[in-house]
């Protein structure tokens, strides 16, 4: 087909349905199950909604929901920095001598400076907090709401109707006010949500790389010459020319035209790869210097690149079981901090010092800052989220939180033969005839006859024969038995090809001397074809699928990190003792079929090992799902992709070693965050209530509080990103 003809193919072609953006969906980064189609707080915690394709998909500058915090933090900054300096002015020798610094003008001053700053800059916190109060899910914006509130409404209060209050309470003759606290607070919490919205925006860079990969416009071929078009108005059916150094733009397959594409980013592997007239080519690589036309096949979500771009986005949400540790603590301490706070205020006033009411309402005020459950809230997602973007740029997978999580306790690994430790394409090796056959034409008469089978070993059998030139005859009455052998006329003969139990079945007699021969192919790995013409045993096909060569060094790493590897394979005990042997592996299993792989993985679970199954055909599929989780080889079909926890994007053994590191790299990085937060919020309530006053005098200010609530949420998403840099 010529360029010439590309207008009559586009004009006849289906009209596919033009492919639009999917409408979004915002979700919350701690609560996944919280899904809308609109920007909005999550119900159960209070945090903005995010788009489901994460922060990834919009600048870390553009993000409205940190363009808001970060304009209401420095307002308020500016605004509350004069209320805390007048307020603390008479603890500073130089100025607490001034009569201005207790005047009436310096309490309204920070009145009316804490009016904007707790009623405008705070209002975020305010409305969250109260619709956690009305949907009765109570969360840190509920604390916040409630320790600012009071103490601004006390202060208020004391500015506008200080006759309400009894002289007991007077210090100085006045009583004590504490729009400092308020305003300070409020500065700090949005200090902390700018800093958590932009660390966490970080956390998407593995999908903003993906995203990057695909370029931006497509080459269109149309009759009236080629013109740009968006990315996303691209349709199957289209043309598209690839110019040298561009990325391919979709999925496709190329119809003129030549070129070799730099496929690293699938294969890991940095040759270019040739493409001419056939081949497929996928968006997102990388053209060389050659220029070619292709048709889209596959656009938009559908592509190779769209599917890991939505599998990573979709496991960043998934919630690891160890994540319900900390929502069990989460639904009751609200609750509980509450009932603390009111505890302390009622203790203060029982039995502190004068003025009673104020040591009690700043320290009820700082036992809800400082336990505001953020931190806790954080620790599981962030390390989810950074963990499996991490994996995403190597290559591993994650279908959700719960196969990371569980792939850390794997001890035995289950693997497949062909595709997964081999290249599963099988070379044909030699040609052994026998009874005065030549090895010509035994091939040929084979070769003939595995035309019509779709078998890999047949396949094998038919391009052996094509490289070395010979023409095929036409096959009648083939018929095909599911794992045992075909048969067929070829050239007016009877031939048949198989195991010898199915040559058996079907009376052939004298296979003792193929058998012999084929022990020794056999223990050197290769399989042995036994080939019968006119009911009479023929010859014997050696068929070796060679082992990558990446295997060696993967099945090394395994063992390395303490697991056992058994091989469940359909091929015969000889060439499967043979391979294992040669790779050393712990154990293997031959002549097993699909539900034979399935009763194995049960019975290593009974025996009490945590089991994972890797493999890349639909006959590992049962046997994927029976494991504790499956490992599918992204060169693998679709059906084994579908059934497995963790896919390897690039089919090289070695990314289960670097899913099994990175799993076990983000469980730790987890429970460090878990038990920061618990041991922060342990130490952090019986301080903010007083505890150290008895011994030494010392309170805990709200202000300080609410630094150290920010700090705490910091910390944990720093711990969680540091996942970014874990070797794998």
């Amino acid at each position: 087909m010529t360029i010439d003809s590309i207008s009559t193919v586009v004009t006849v072609a289906p009209t596919a349905p033009r492919q639009t953006a999917d409408k979004a969906i915002y979700t919350c980064p701690m609560h996944p199950e919280v899904q809308q189609d609109h920007p909005g707080d999550c119900p159960k915690c209070g945090m903005a909604l995010e788009p489901k394709v994460g922060a990834a998909s919009m600048d870390d500058e553009e993000s409205g929901e940190l363009r808001n915090m970060t304009r209401r933090f420095w307002i308020s900054a500016f605004l509350a920095l004069p209320v805390f300096v007048l307020a603390m002015a008479h603890l500073i020798p130089a100025l607490g001598a001034h009569s201005w610094v207790e005047s009436d003008a310096s309490r309204w001053t920070q009145f009316a400076l804490a009016i904007p700053v707790v009623g405008w800059a705070g209002w975020p916190f305010f409305h969250r907090g109260w619709r956690s109060v009305l949907t009765g899910h109570l969360n840190m914006f509920t604390l916040i709401s409630i320790g600012v509130s009071a103490a601004f409404v006390f202060s208020a209060a004391a500015m506008l109707a200080p006759g309400m209050f009894p002289p007991a309470m007077r210090h100085g003759g006045k009583i004590p006010i504490y729009f400092e606290a308020a305003a300070v607070i409020i500065v700090l919490v949005l200090l902390g949500q700018v800093l958590e919205l932009r660390a966490r925006s970080r956390t998407g860079s593995a999908i903003k790389a993906l995203l990057n990969l695909a370029p931006p416009l497509a080459r269109q071929v149309a009759p009236g010459g080629d013109h740009q078009v968006p990315l996303d108005q691209v349709k199957v059916g289209d043309w598209l020319r690839v110019v040298p150094g561009d990325k391919v733009p979709v999925d496709g397959a190329v119809v003129e035209g030549h070129s070799s594409v730099e496929e690293s980013m699938i294969t890991g592997e940095p040759l270019p790869v040739e493409k001419t007239i056939g081949d497929k080519v996928t968006g997102g690589t990388v053209n060389g210097s050659g220029s070619f036309v292709m048709r889209a096949e596959r656009v938009g979500s559908d592509t190779l690149l769209g599917q890991i771009v939505k599998m990573v986005a979709e496991a960043q949400r998934s919630r690891a079981p160890i994540q319900g540790l900390a929502d069990k603590v989460a639904g009751v301490f609200v609750p509980v901090v509450l009932a603390v706070s009111a505890l302390t205020f009622v203790l203060w006033m029982w039995l502190g010092p004068e003025p009673r009411l104020g040591h009690a309402m700043v320290n009820a005020v700082a036992v809800l800052i400082i336990a505001c459950p953020c931190a806790l809230g954080l620790a599981t997602p962030m390390s989810i989220m950074v963990g499996i973007g991490r994996g995403a740029q190597e290559g591993v997978l994650v279908k959700n939180a719960e196969a990371l999580e569980r792939l850390e306790k794997i001890d035995t690994l289950v693997v497949d033969k062909t595709g997964t430790l081999t290249e599963g394409k099988p070379k044909l090796r030699e040609v052994l005839p026998a009874g005065g056959w030549e090895a010509t034409e035994l091939l040929r008469l084979a070769a003939s006859l595995e035309q019509a089978s779709e078998h890999p070993l047949a396949a094998a059998i038919v391009r052996g024969a094509k490289e070395k030139g010979l023409v095929l005859a036409a096959v009648n009455d083939f018929r095909s038995v599911t794992a045992g052998g075909v048969l067929g006329t070829v050239a007016g003969r009877t031939v048949m090809i198989g195991k010898p139990d199915f040559l058996r079945n079907e009376k052939v007699a004298g296979l003792e001397s193929l058998e012999a021969s084929a022990t020794k192919l056999q223990e050197e790995g290769s399989t042995a074809v036994f080939v019968v013409i006119d009911g009479k045993p023929a010859g014997t096909l050696a068929i070796a699928d060679p082992i990558k060569p990446t295997t060696s060094e993967a099945v090394r790493e395994l063992h390395a990190l303490g697991l056992k590897l058994v091989m469940l394979t359909g091929d015969n005990h000889r060439t499967a003792a043979a391979v294992a042997g040669q790779l050393g592996l712990d154990a293997v299993e031959a002549q097993i079929e699909p539900a034979g792989k399935v009763a194995q993985v049960k019975k290593l679970r009974a025996e009490g090992k945590h089991v994972a199954m890797a493999g890349d055909g639909i006959n590992d599929a049962p046997a994927l799902s029976e494991a504790e989780v499956g490992i599918a080889m992204g060169t693998g079909t679709q059906v084994a992709i579908q059934s497995a926890g963790i896919t390897l994007v690039r089919g090289d053994l070695r990314g289960i070693a670097k899913a099994i590191r990175l799993s076990r790299a983000t469980l730790r990085n987890i429970r460090q965050n878990l038990l920061f937060a618990f041991l922060y919020n342990a130490l952090g309530i019986p301080l903010a209530a007083g505890a150290l006053y008895p011994f030494f005098g010392l309170l805990l200010s709200p202000i300080i509080a609410g630094a150290a609530m920010s700090l705490s949420s910091i910390s944990v998403i720093g711990n969680a990103l540091r996942l970014r840099k874990v070797t794998l």
